[in-house]
């Protein structure tokens, strides 16, 4: 392989080397390459067409690093569960920066590659099944249209791993807008070095707030923007009843996108305080507190921020403490401006809250699928269905219908609204299960399977049946687990 064939830039690695360790992929003895995904590499621009099979597994493996490419770990921290820990990539190398045709710089990170200084003791390997799930649920999140890290490939290492028994190893290849996290900041804080915040700061800036470079208060201007993009991506979560089940500080990306998606799950039957993640014990990152851990999280990076916010600490309190305060009604605004279009109003205002939330106190007293009931509302006939057959429900429908005349557009460009962000298929608990199990097994039909019906998510098929029934008791997903 030259040098010219995989070139990737590494302006990160500018930053104060405290941020980061440079070092090497751990060799695996017997790679082989489960998964890659062709689309995006195309959608991105990143042409290993010229490799042989055998250079591509090498290199998506880690036992080839091409000549120019430095990978390095990243040092971070973070509050796990409200409490402050040091942290950084225990299992994870960034290979380095990708630009697209387009001009966007994309990092390319391996995971499960194998010990780092950040490792804590950890093995810095990675078991296929929380790989895969990985692959899965962030590919079928970019087909929702929510920000989020991409998957380009899960290779098996032909090595085990050892966690509760022993498991296939795999790595997965990610590509993300960056890797910068409220926990990086966070890092930079601990260090009480004014500059080394403020050189990431400048970093940030550069990478995805460009429009920021002239503000006069940069660092307020950031905390803004954060707030902005968090809420916009929070909103997208509670559209589609994502939960993600470790908001972590570490795990708040400040490029906006979904990272991490170990525990994570979707809403089935309707419940605000819906927890999958064994490790939540408490609940902290149910559903209805995302937006809460969300603002949480920002008030940690304003925090870390504050000494560039302003010299004096009561002023640049203040200052922080004024944005964060507009993201609680900020979000609601944009929340029910999302619920509105759920329901067909392409511009739902105040009043029309008290008719979101009686759907929603209805779906949670009846046991209502959170999907599969807004896709139904979203027919120009309600199936057949005993569920919509009571008093209380037929009272809110002609509710609703009423508000939809009232917005004086057609009946068909409501419905067409509601089609549009109301999802067919989401991956659901039970199938992705199933799917995990038997690729773990060795069969990766049914994740094939699972994959494909998720490209296309707004869609009616009618293969897509058997993935948009809810799951019997039986089948019940009770718990996810991190797979660390």
């Amino acid at each position: 392989m030259t040098e010219s064939t995989f070139q990737l830039e590494r302006t990160y690695s500018k930053l104060p080397g405290v941020f980061f360790s440079k070092l090497s992929p751990t060799p695996v003895s017997n790679p082989e390459i489960l998964l890659f995904n062709q689309k995006l590499a195309e959608e991105i621009g990143l042409d290993l067409s010229v490799l042989s099979e055998e250079e591509r597994t090498q290199l998506l493996s880690g036992n080839l690093v091409p000549k120019g490419i430095e990978p390095f770990a990243q040092a971070y921290a973070g509050h796990q569960f409200g409490n402050f820990t040091m942290l950084g990539d225990g299992r994870a190398l960034m290979l380095g920066e990708h630009l697209t045709p387009s001009g966007q710089r994309l990092d390319l990170q391996f995971k499960g590659s194998g010990r780092t200084p950040y490792s804590r003791g950890g093995d810095g390997r990675a078991a296929l099944g929380p790989m895969l799930r990985e692959y899965l649920i962030s590919e079928a999140m970019h087909a929702l249209g929510i920000p989020t890290t991409r998957s380009l490939a899960v290779v098996a290492t032909g090595e085990s791993v050892y966690r509760e028994s022993e498991l296939p190893g795999a790595i997965l290849t990610r590509t993300a807008g960056s890797h910068i996290r409220v926990g990086t900041f966070e890092f930079a804080s601990l260090h009480e070095d004014k500059a080394m915040t403020q050189a990431l700061l400048d970093y940030l800036i550069d990478r995805h707030f460009p429009e920021i470079r002239e503000e006069e208060n940069k660092a307020l201007s950031v905390l803004r923007a954060a707030i902005d993009q968090q809420i916009d991506l929070i909103t997208h979560w509670m559209r589609v009843g994502f939960i993600h089940g470790v908001m972590n500080t570490d795990n708040m990306a400040l490029s906006g996108e979904t990272i991490d998606y170990g525990p994570c799950a979707f809403m089935d039957v309707f419940s605000p305080d819906t927890v999958f993640s064994s490790i939540d014990h408490r609940g902290r990152y149910a559903f209805a507190n995302q937006p809460y851990v969300a603002q949480w999280n920002l008030a940690r990076l304003a925090e870390s921020l504050l000494p560039l916010i302003h010299d004096e600490r009561k002023d640049a309190i203040a200052g922080a403490e004024e944005s964060l305060n507009a993201f609680e009604p900020a979000y609601k605004d944009k929340w029910l401006a999302m619920m509105g279009t759920k329901l067909g109003l392409a511009e739902a205002d105040k009043q029309d809250e008290r008719l979101v939330t009686d759907l929603l106190d209805w779906m949670h007293s009846n046991g209502a699928d959170y999907t599969n009931t807004f896709r139904d509302l979203g027919r120009q006939v309600l199936p057949e269905n005993q569920l919509y057959q009571s008093e209380t429900f037929e009272t809110w429908h002609r509710r609703w219908q009423e508000r939809l005349g009232g917005e004086g557009r057609s009946l068909d460009s409501s419905l067409s609204l509601m089609r549009s962000v109301n999802p067919v298929v989401i991956p659901r608990n039970h199938k992705v299960e199933e799917a995990l199990q038997a690729g773990e097994e060795g069969n990766l039909n049914p994740f094939r399977n699972l994959l494909k019906a998720l490209e296309s998510p707004y869609e009616e098929a009618d293969h897509l049946a058997p993935y948009q029934v809810p799951p019997k008791p039986s089948e019940k997903v009770h718990q996810t687990f991190c797979g660390t």
